[in-house]
């Protein structure tokens, strides 16, 4: 049974979304500001998290960066304003899709199952790919092959050292997700390493310079200001 998070001051609203996610079959945590937000997300780890973004003490842009800082969980953000600003600063945070105030609880809900199927599908694929013992991964024109520890684009191998190819294969892992630089240095070079996320930022510069056709310009692996990155093939 899936757990989703919800975070929203207005009582109605709230009830209303906690009713609904419950009768489609999930278990359901409330919030209604957002350190208590954070304090929940930490202490029962959800699968999915619904955040408001105009909240009484810290609003949910501030709350949905924090948390990207510290997972992947889907995070879908809930808005009255109409303002494509909002909408577009609300995805630089790290937020994966965005619903604005008056919505139907049928979209709501459709958009939270597509979530979460989208996390539990990528969750199963890495557990499989790590079964078989092996890993090939396709972006058009770019292959990283982790049974050999080799990536081509375009057909010509591409010369990586080993912590290129270790971030490569960590983003590649998880496209389309906001990556903070604290959860891939965690991840890629582990708790005991003594450097700061700058050897994140060198690194992705690395990369970029070998795979990208104007490395100035990346849109394979793109820049979340003020979180991370995030890989797009």
């Amino acid at each position: 049974m899936p757990t989703i998070l919800v975070v929203e001051d207005e009582p109605v609203l709230l009830e209303t979304l906690e009713y609904n996610l419950k009768r489609e079959g999930y278990r359901v945590l409330t919030a209604t500001d957002g350190r208590a937000a954070m304090e929940t997300f930490r202490r029962e780890r959800p699968d999915l998290v619904v955040l408001d973004v105009m909240l009484p003490d810290i609003d949910g842009f501030e709350v949905c960066r924090i948390l990207r800082r510290e997972t992947t969980v889907p995070i879908l953000m809930l808005t009255a304003r109409t303002d494509e600003v909002d909408k577009v600063v609300g995805l630089e945070v790290g937020a994966d899709d965005y619903v604005t105030k008056p919505f139907s609880m049928r979209e709501l809900l459709a958009r939270v199952k597509a979530l979460l199927r989208r996390g539990r599908m990528l969750r199963e694929e890495l557990a499989a790919e790590r079964v078989a013992g092996r890993e090939r991964l396709v972006f058009g024109d770019l292959v990283i092959d982790d049974a050999s520890r080799t990536v081509h684009l375009r057909g010509e191998p591409v010369p990586l050292k080993p912590k290129e190819y270790d971030l490569l294969l960590f983003l590649a892992r998880h496209r389309g997700i906001v990556l903070s630089r604290e959860l891939i240095l965690e991840r890629v070079w582990g708790w005991d390493f003594i450097g700061g996320s700058r050897t994140v930022d060198v690194h992705i510069r690395w990369l970029r310079e070998k795979l990208e056709d104007d490395p100035t310009n990346p849109t394979r692996i793109v820049t979340v200001r003020g979180v991370g990155y995030r890989f797009e093939g």
